[in-house]
């Protein structure tokens, strides 16, 4: 499989500064059913950190997803989940980590 990229999060700002991101359809599904904004996601990718632990390598595309974890100006935790090719970050999915906690305590 391929390296791991060293600093993630200065990777990801770099490709939103030059505008070279893409949000997928899956991402765009994601987003749309757990109600979370584009303006949202940008907000935790250029201000959150890189949760390594989350990183996983898809065998399926052989690249690497990165996590980035943070919250958004109203404090709503997210990790969004990216992955880096020829064209740029490809934002993969998104995750609204304070709905995964109300749900694992209703449970």
């Amino acid at each position: 499989c391929p390296p791991k990229h060293e600093n993630v999060a200065r990777l990801v700002r770099e490709h939103m500064d030059a505008g070279k991101y893409l949000d997928t359809r899956h991402a765009c599904d994601r987003m749309a059913e757990r109600r979370i904004t584009l303006p949202e996601v940008l907000y935790v990718l250029r201000y959150g950190y890189h949760e390594k632990r989350k990183d996983e390598f898809m065998d399926l595309y052989n690249a690497w997803t990165y996590a980035m974890r943070g919250n958004t100006v109203d404090r709503r935790a997210l990790r969004v989940c990216v992955s880096f090719d020829e064209s740029g970050m490809l934002i993969i999915t998104t995750i609204d980590l304070g709905a995964q906690e109300r749900r694992v305590r209703h449970d």
